[in-house]
């Protein structure tokens, strides 16, 4: 980057100000401006100071996080990092919804060292969303740029597609959001998805998505069987694998390959999905960091099956599409307010 990556750091707590601090001042290209003692004095500071980039914790006296993201959404949209507790799990939900870029995992709701244990994840998403466009962020939340509502009555000609696998990371959850709230009847295909999460929190994104569609979306458990209507999400983790029985196809949640980066692991399940449904199977890859899922969306590609990638236009983060284009294999490139119509067109629909 030309200059460094100012940013303001919020947080009631003055350890935690301390530590979030040193752990940023460590990324080489970042620099920390400032910091706030609450939402009140961080909104000043911002319209002040004008960051790349600022980390929020949620709870805080005078003004709490969401009155912080509403208002500076409004007046100055800047790249926001909820630095936040398990315990606070639907909240970090309720921040996306007001525009939060990402979120970060304490791993207590306690003042602790432990909080030095975010330092990787939290390198990782400064980097990734340092200059994100907050045009795309906000118009995700934007009922008129949801994809448009199909009837679920089947065409005439069979696609053979009776399985959907979705990949996402940074900006997913307003983006699954989008995709499964535009489905308003029950359909016969099975989804899983696999959204980059720490533990303890796709149990309430699960619920929360749940809410909005037709279909029954919730957390998958080991040997669940995949079933039509159904969505099940990789538990935060995790990583989610296929298999038969009989005529059945089960669901696994295993534990990931030490060292591997991306949890839940988007090439991990398109790759067993491809041996489990060949050409019955369509894969698509949203906004995300990194890398995750080219290599599945070439064995989607190689067992027979169709790919779809999220645009440039409309993605957060470029990363994950990017790569899954690059790979030559991909069937359909598509801004998101079109990736359900393209879903449901390429199932037959």
């Amino acid at each position: 980057m030309s200059r460094p990556v100012r940013v303001l750091v919020i947080d009631d707590s003055a350890y935690n100000r301390r530590t979030i601090t040193k752990m940023l001042e460590a990324i080489a290209g970042v620099e920390v401006i400032a910091y706030a003692c609450d939402g009140e004095e961080g909104l000043r500071k911002a319209l002040d100071l004008c960051p790349d980039l600022i980390t929020l914790d949620l709870e805080m006296p005078r003004m709490d996080g969401f009155t912080f993201l509403r208002i500076i959404m409004q007046n100055r949209p800047t790249p926001v990092i909820v630095v936040s507790a398990r315990a606070d799990d639907q909240n970090v939900f309720k921040a996306l919804d007001f525009g939060a870029v990402e979120f970060v995992a304490k791993p207590t709701a306690r003042i602790s060292p432990d909080l030095f244990n975010i330092r990787e994840d939290l390198e990782r998403k400064v980097c990734a969303i340092a200059g994100t466009d907050m045009k795309k962020v906000l118009r995700r939340n934007l009922p008129g740029d949801r994809p448009r509502q199909l009837p679920a009555t089947p065409r005439k000609e069979e696609s053979g597609i009776c399985q959907v696998v979705i990949g996402s990371s940074t900006g997913g959850p307003p983006a699954l959001q989008a995709i499964f709230s535009a489905i308003r009847q029950p359909l016969a295909i099975g989804f899983a998805i696999s959204q980059h999460m720490p533990p303890g929190f796709t149990r309430a994104f699960a619920e929360r998505l749940n809410r909005f569609s037709a279909l029954q979306i919730r957390e998958a458990r080991d040997c669940d069987v995949m079933t039509p209507g159904t969505v099940l999400i990789a538990p935060g983790g995790r990583n989610l694998v296929f298999r038969r029985r009989g005529a059945e196809v089960l669901v696994d949640v295993v534990k990931p390959e030490k060292g591997q980066r991306y949890v839940p692991s988007v090439d991990v399940m398109f790759r067993s999905a491809a041996e489990i449904y060949g050409p019955r199977l369509l894969g698509v890859v949203l906004t995300g960091m990194g890398n995750d899922g080219a290599q599945g969306v070439t064995r989607i590609k190689e067992e027979g099956g169709k790919v779809i990638a999220e645009a440039e236009e409309s993605s957060v983060v470029f990363g994950m599409p990017k790569e899954a284009i690059a790979t030559g294999k991909v069937d359909k490139i598509a801004p998101l307010p079109e990736v359900c119509d393209h879903i449901l067109r390429f199932c037959g629909y």
